[in-house]
C-alpha cells in the first residue's frame, strides 16, 4: 500500500515522500531508515486505497527498502532474501522472491536472478544491482535507488495533485450537462410542442436532440459507450499511444513542458547510473528508457556520438536533449569531473521549473474551466426557457 510520509529532513525542511508499506507503522519505520523524521503517516483513502491494497502487484520498491534494512543488520544476501520469504504472505510477492532465492543457492548472480522476471524488475534495476553486487556497495547502490524511486515519485504526485481538482470539475460538469440532455431536455420536448410557437434556432436543436433520446435512447448510450471503449482500447496499444504522446508533446507550451519533464527523469536516472561507476554510453543506452519514442532514437544517435568521442555536452547539445542550462552545467561538469553531481543538479533544476510551471497553469486553467463549464451549462438552460419567456412576454 503507498502512504503518504510528512518527514523533516534536516532541521527545517519538511518533505512529503510517497512509502510503499504493509502498514502505517511500516511506512514510518522505512522512512526513519532513509534519515528523516516522521512527522505523520497519511493512509490511501477509498477506492483508490483499497484496489491497491488488495492487488498482487510485486512492489520492487518497497522490497528494496526491505532488503537494505536487512543487509545492514548484518545478514548476508541469501539470509536476508530467506528472511523476506518467510514473511511474506502475498502469492505472487513470494513466488518471485522463492525463485530468486533458488537462482542463488544454485550460484547465480542476484543481477541475473532478478533478470527472469522483466517484468517486475526494470533494465535500470537490474544494471543498478550489476554494477555494485560483485563488490562491497550493494547496500549504498540499493540505497541511491531507493532516493531515486522517492524523487520521482514525488514529481509524480505533484504532477498528479494538480490534476485532482480539475479531474473533479469536468466530472461534476459532465455529469450535470449529461442529466441535462439525457433527462431534462426530453421532458422540456413536450412542452415545447404544445406550445404550437416558433422557436428560436439553439431551442429547435434542444427539441430534435429530446426526441432522438426519448426515440434512441438505447442506441444513442450504446454509441457513446463504444466510443469511449474505443478511446481506451487505443491508448492501450503501444504504437497508438505513443502516437498520441508525440502528438501531446507536439502542443505550443504544453509539448514543452511535457519535454522538460522527460528531461528531469532521464537526467536522474543518468545521475544515478554515474554514481554506481557505470560507463557514460551504457547508461545512457538504459536512461533512454526514461524518455517517450519520439526521444529515443536521439538518446542512440548522442551514445553512438560519445563512444566515438564526441563531448557528452556536445552530442546532448547536438540531438536537442539538453536546454541552454543543462548544457553548460554539463560543460563544468566535462571540465570539473563532478558529472554525477552535475547531473542530479540539472534534474533538480527541471524538476523545481516544471513544479512552478505547473502551480502556475492550475491557477490559471481551474477558474477557466469552472468558466467553461458554467457557460455550457448556463447555454443549455436558458435555451430551454427562453422560448417561456418569449410566451410569457407576449401574453403579458
Amino acid at each position: 500500500m503507498l502512504f503518504q510520509v510528512k518527514a523533516i529532513r534536516g532541521d527545517t525542511e519538511i518533505i512529503r515522500l510517497p512509502v510503499e508499506a504493509p502498514d502505517a507503522d511500516g511506512a514510518a519505520r522505512l522512512t526513519r531508515e532513509q534519515g528523516y523524521g516522521v512527522l505523520a503517516v497519511k493512509a490511501p483513502a477509498g477506492l483508490t486505497g483499497v484496489l491497491r491494497s488488495g492487488r498482487g502487484d510485486f512492489s520492487v520498491l518497497f522490497f528494496t527498502q526491505e532488503l537494505i534494512a536487512l543487509l545492514e543488520a548484518g545478514l548476508n544476501l541469501v539470509a536476508a532474501l530467506e528472511t523476506l520469504v518467510e514473511k511474506e504472505s502475498a502469492p505472487h510477492t513470494r513466488r518471485v522472491l522463492q525463485r530468486v532465492l533458488e537462482r542463488l543457492y544454485h550460484g547465480a548472480t542476484l543481477s541475473a536472478a532478478l533478470e527472469e522476471f522483466p517484468h517486475v524488475f526494470s533494465p535500470l534495476y537490474i544494471a543498478t544491482v550489476r554494477s555494485n553486487e560483485r563488490t562491497s556497495g550493494l547496500v549504498e547502490a540499493l540505497t541511491r535507488y531507493v532516493r531515486y524511486q522517492l524523487q520521482l515519485n514525488q514529481v509524480r504526485s505533484k504532477l498528479a495533485g494538480a490534476l485532482i481538482y480539475p479531474a473533479l470539475l469536468l466530472t461534476a460538469g459532465g455529469g450535470v450537462t449529461l442529466f441535462l440532455l439525457f433527462y431534462v431536455v426530453p421532458r422540456f420536448r413536450h412542452v415545447f410542442e404544445d406550445m404550437n410557437t416558433e422557436l428560436p434556432f439553439f431551442s429547435r436543436l434542444l427539441v430534435r436532440w429530446g426526441g432522438a433520446v426519448e426515440n434512441h435512447g438505447l442506441l444513442i448510450a450504446v454509441v457513446i459507450v463504444a466510443a469511449v471503449g474505443a478511446v481506451v482500447f487505443a491508448l492501450s496499444q503501444p504504437a497508438l499511444r505513443e502516437r498520441a504522446v508525440a502528438r501531446f508533446a507536439a502542443l505550443p507550451g504544453v509539448g514543452e513542458r511535457f519535454q522538460v519533464y522527460q528531461f528531469a527523469r532521464f537526467y536522474r536516472t543518468l545521475g544515478m547510473l554515474q554514481r554506481s561507476g557505470m560507463p557514460l554510453a551504457s547508461a545512457l543506452d538504459i536512461a533512454a528508457g526514461m524518455l517517450t519514442g519520439i526521444l529515443r532514437p536521439a538518446i542512440g544517435r548522442a551514445g553512438r556520438a560519445v563512444r566515438e568521442g564526441t563531448a557528452f555536452s556536445v552530442a546532448m547539445q547536438q540531438q536537442r536533449l539538453a536546454t541552454p542550462v543543462a548544457y553548460r552545467l554539463l560543460v563544468v561538469a566535462e571540465h570539473g569531473g563532478n558529472m554525477p553531481e552535475m547531473l542530479d543538479r540539472i534534474a533538480s533544476f527541471h524538476e523545481e521549473q516544471l513544479a512552478r510551471w505547473v502551480d502556475w497553469f492550475t491557477r490559471l486553467f481551474e477558474p477557466l474551466l469552472m468558466a467553461g463549464i458554467g457557460i455550457v451549462i448556463g447555454l443549455i438552460v436558458i435555451f430551454l426557457y427562453m422560448p417561456i419567456f418569449e410566451l410569457a412576454g407576449s401574453v403579458q
